[in-house]
């Protein structure tokens, strides 16, 4: 859910500087609705014993107006970052605006890059994450990439050992599946930054933010009331922030990279980390933009990829009924990715004796929340080949069995079956 008009702030000219000479011409635009991921792929953690076996998939967004408008998200999967093989990094960037494909692509490269040439990364990896991407920001802001009135979210989750190290900059999300029993939890690794949260929505009226939907915004409805409910009742038209003088940018987050007119009014690019120690309950985490959760929720999202032993029908599943939500709901769809990487083989028994102490659901911290002075892929450093096995692994008090069959191919449906008046896109 970011700037108006899907995405793209078009209520505000490119550049607030004019012709900045920044700008790129436009890429060729080379793949229309087609759902293209990666194989399966399987990278072991040595350190504790397990293995982590995962696929991605990315599935470019439907915009009537715009059908040459290219995928603007981007993901980044890097195994065994600085050469270790007990750290592997997964990354989601949602870029938005005019250069919202180039900034995630941007995004992508050089946070990842930042992480693996940090050598205080193992010592503190809070300290090196806020630095990656405060310092990822600040390079986009001197790139040749005009990031005026565009950006990217972020959601990213560094394995280091058994623990997850999960940053969150903006509206995509990460969520993990915990076993309870007989039960399938879905609990939550990031949360949203929005203006639907009370500490977010009092930040960045303190940088002068003017917090309003975009019918407060044309007179439809009464701009005093700052009350929108919550996103899953009021996600058709959210708070969004507008700069105290005009109607811009129109962003409905409150933290990113780039967006450096947005930033003048409270939008950052500190990240809140959460982080969690795995253990043999944690079954699979995924990682997606949100163009998986706009109209699916974390539970749904987790249920329906615990149904599938392969991670690349789980995202196939989730992408195709995400995308058919959208075009029942809105004669457009959001661009779409999803990785879900499967934790194999990590029991208990095995861990240390800390490791034992440690409660069957994820433990949560998050990092300073205060505001700071301020698709394609890395490869993975060894790539292993296709397997099926089931999803969960028989392990000590973790015991699951999942048919071993993979699914049949998810049809996505054709946008021409959908195709409704045009009409004000706020998503």
């Amino acid at each position: 859910m970011g700037c108006v008009h899907g995405k793209c702030c078009t209520r505000y000219p490119s550049s607030s500087d004019g012709d900045s000479g920044r700008r790129r011409e436009k890429r060729p635009y080379k793949c229309k609705h087609i759902l293209t991921q990666r194989s399966l792929e399987l990278v072991p953690v040595p350190s504790h014993n397990f293995t982590l076996q995962f696929s991605v998939l990315t599935q470019h967004g439907y915009y009537p107006d715009t059908v040459e408008r290219e995928n603007q998200d981007s993901f980044c999967i890097k195994t065994q970052l600085q050469g270790n093989p007990n750290i592997h990094f997964f990354g989601v960037f949602d870029g938005h605006g005019q250069y919202g494909a180039e900034c995630s692509n941007f995004v992508k490269d050089r946070l990842v890059e930042r992480l693996a040439n940090d050598t205080t990364l193992l010592d503190d990896p809070l300290k090196a994450y806020n630095s990656a991407f405060l310092a990822t920001n600040s390079e986009l802001h001197d790139s040749e990439i005009d990031d005026t009135m565009s950006g990217t979210t972020a959601i990213t989750v560094l394995v280091v050992g058994d623990t997850l190290y999960v940053a969150n900059v903006g509206d995509s999300r990460a969520v993990i599946a915990v076993k309870d029993g007989d039960r399938i939890l879905a609990e939550d690794l990031s949360e949203d930054q929005t203006p639907f949260r009370k500490d977010e929505y009092e930040r960045v009226k303190l940088c002068g933010a003017r917090v309003l939907s975009v019918d407060q915004v044309e007179g439809l409805k009464d701009p005093n009331i700052q009350n929108w409910g919550d996103e899953y009742s009021q996600g058709g038209d959210p708070p969004r922030l507008w700069v105290p003088d005009g109607m811009y940018p129109g962003t409905a987050f409150t933290r990113s990279v780039g967006d450096s007119t947005a930033e003048k009014i409270g939008v950052i690019a500190v990240p809140e980390i959460s982080v969690v120690r795995l253990n043999c309950n944690h079954l699979f985490f995924v990682v997606a933009s949100d163009g998986v959760f706009e109209f699916l929720s974390s539970r749904t999202v987790v249920n329906m990829a615990a149904e599938y032993a392969d991670p690349r029908d789980a995202c196939a599943a989730i992408a195709g009924e995400s995308y058919k939500l959208w075009l029942d709901n809105e004669n457009r769809t959001d661009d779409i990715t999803i990785i879900i990487v499967q934790i194999k083989g990590l029991s208990n028994s095995g861990a240390s004796a800390t490791d034992n102490e440690v409660d069957r659901g994820p433990m949560l911290m998050k990092s300073i929340k205060g505001s700071f002075d301020t698709s394609s892929v890395s490869e993975p450093e060894e790539t292993y080949g296709s397997v099926r096995t089931d999803l969960y692994d028989t392990q000590q008090s973790c015991q699951h069995s999942v048919s071993m069959n993979r699914s049949a191919a998810i049809v996505v449906p054709s946008p021409m079956m959908h195709q409704r008046p045009s009409q004000l896109d706020v998503g």
